[in-house]
């Protein structure tokens, strides 16, 4: 008992934060809810910034108009929320569902997984693109480009709902979760929201701005699901498995690494075959 007592008097007080923002009768706004919508708003109105700028991308022409991706926030929207859920569903928890079946539709109680929202996404984008006669790289480009504001405003929800927290640790900033029993935990909520947001975002924009790698289709695309996949596989060790999953080899092999790995490889990919088919000069 002492063991536990003893870095818990030292851990971080976890804040606490309403996980609903407001409610109105039956109706409630919740910070996970607000994240994914902000985020998909935010990636909208970033892409269409970012085709508004001709010189970005090769022959300064961009590859769509703005009303493309007007249109495409449905398709957007629905390819995170179905993919989100049935990537959940199949990776993550699928003798529950099988099981109880109705528990599909039960999307209020959680249940969302960012390899099955990327999937659906990434099919949604396929779709538009080539119903709209849109290069399918470069419509990938405009979109990750902007995506890790969802991402790290979605972690600092996980965050704020107490869920999904890291694993037992000794560091300073440790904290000890509602949900999580009495030891204390890293947030490693934070570290993704860093890395996964902040981080990626950043060297995304860099590249873009100063790289001017708008210009190679697919180099934006394929710089964040490499980005992305090293830094869930790094925030894994870090990371409490989910429990019905637990570790799936020696301790520390967890489902998010294996669905990461594969992303870093094809990310590699896809850099290697992007191409700058024009030398920029000057900004």
């Amino acid at each position: 008992m002492s063991e536990i007592l003893a870095p818990a008097m030292a851990a971080i007080a976890f804040p606490d934060i309403d996980p609903v923002i407001f409610s109105l009768g039956p109706f409630s706004v919740h910070w996970y809810g607000l994240g994914y919508v902000v985020g998909i708003l935010f990636a909208w109105w970033y892409g269409k910034k970012l085709i508004s700028k001709p010189r970005l991308w090769a022959n300064n022409t961009p590859p769509m108009k703005a009303n493309d991706l007007d249109d495409f926030v449905l398709w957007a929207a629905l390819g995170v929320v179905l993919g989100g859920r049935i990537g959940y569903i199949l990776f993550y928890d699928l003798g529950r569902y099988i099981n109880h079946p109705l528990d599909i539709f039960k999307v209020w109680e959680g249940g969302m997984s960012f390899h099955g929202g990327l999937l659906g996404t990434t099919l949604a984008m396929i779709l538009f693109a080539r119903s709209r006669k849109i290069k399918v790289f470069s419509m990938i480009d405009t979109i990750a480009a902007g995506v890790p504001v969802g991402l790290g405003l979605v972690r600092v929800a996980n965050f704020i709902n107490g869920e999904l927290w890291g694993r037992i640790t000794d560091v300073p900033w440790g904290m000890i979760f509602p949900t999580g029993g009495p030891f204390v935990r890293h947030p490693s909520q934070l570290y993704e929201a860093a890395l996964e947001g902040i981080l990626l975002f950043t060297v995304l924009a860099l590249l873009i701005f100063y790289g001017r790698k708008l210009k190679s289709p697919g180099f934006i695309g394929g710089a964040f699901i490499t980005g992305y996949g090293l830094s869930r596989i790094f925030v894994e060790f870090f990371r409490e498995p989910d429990a019905q999953l637990g570790y799936l080899y020696g301790g520390w092999l967890t489902m998010g690494m294996i669905l990461s790995i594969p992303m870093v490889v094809i990310g590699l990919l896809v850099l290697l075959r992007a191409r700058n088919p024009e030398v920029s000069t000057g900004r």
